[in-house]
C-alpha cells in the first residue's frame, strides 16, 4: 500500500525518472524542473511503497482572472503513476490528496487537462472551466471550485506558468 506524502528535495531524482518512464517524451519532467527553477510549484505530493516512488503529481500557480478580479488558481500537473503500481488507486489517491491540501492551502480553482472519465469523480467539470480564455480550453480542460468563495460569473483568462510554454515544442 503506497504511502502519499509531500515530496522532499531528495525525492528529485526518483520523480525526474518516473516522470521520464510514464512519458514517451520528457517534456513532463522538464516541466516540474522549470516549475521548480520558477518558483511556481505549489505542490508535489509523491505515492511510496517499500522505499520507491511509484507516483507523483504536482499543482502550480496560474494567473486566473474572473468578475475583473483575481482567482487564487492552480493547475494540477502532471500526474504520473508507475506501470506496476496503476490500477491499485494510487492515481486517485495522489489526486485526492491534492485537491485536499489545496483547499486547506485556500485556493479558489484548480484546472486539469485530461480525461473527463478519470477527473469526473473529484468534481473536475468543463462546464466549470468553460468561458475561460486559455490556449487548452476545450472538453478535457476542466476546474474545480475548491472552497465556497465568491462564485464565478464572467470567466476571464486561465493563464498557465510560464513552464508549460514549452510543450509541445
Amino acid at each position: 500500500m503506497a504511502v502519499i506524502r509531500a515530496a522532499t528535495g531528495g525525492d528529485a531524482p526518483a520523480v525526474d525518472a518516473l516522470l521520464r518512464t510514464c512519458f514517451p517524451r520528457d517534456e513532463e519532467a522538464r516541466l516540474v524542473q522549470h516549475l521548480a527553477v520558477d518558483g511556481d510549484l505549489v505542490l508535489v505530493l509523491v505515492a511510496e511503497d517499500a522505499g520507491a516512488i511509484t507516483g507523483m503529481v504536482a499543482a502550480s500557480r496560474m494567473h486566473v482572472t474572473a468578475d475583473t478580479r483575481e482567482v487564487a488558481a492552480v493547475a494540477i500537473a502532471p500526474l504520473a503513476v508507475a506501470r506496476e503500481a496503476r490500477g491499485q488507486g494510487v492515481g486517485e489517491a495522489l489526486t485526492a490528496a491534492a485537491i485536499a491540501h489545496l483547499r486547506s492551502g485556500g485556493a479558489e480553482l484548480a484546472f486539469v487537462l485530461g480525461d473527463p472519465a478519470f477527473y469526473d469523480r473529484f468534481g473536475f467539470d468543463a462546464a466549470v472551466a468553460a468561458g475561460f480564455d486559455s490556449p487548452y480550453a476545450g472538453e478535457h480542460f476542466m476546474a474545480l471550485r475548491l472552497n465556497d468563495g465568491p462564485c464565478i460569473h464572467t470567466p476571464g483568462t486561465a493563464t498557465h506558468a510560464g513552464a508549460f510554454a514549452m510543450l509541445g515544442e
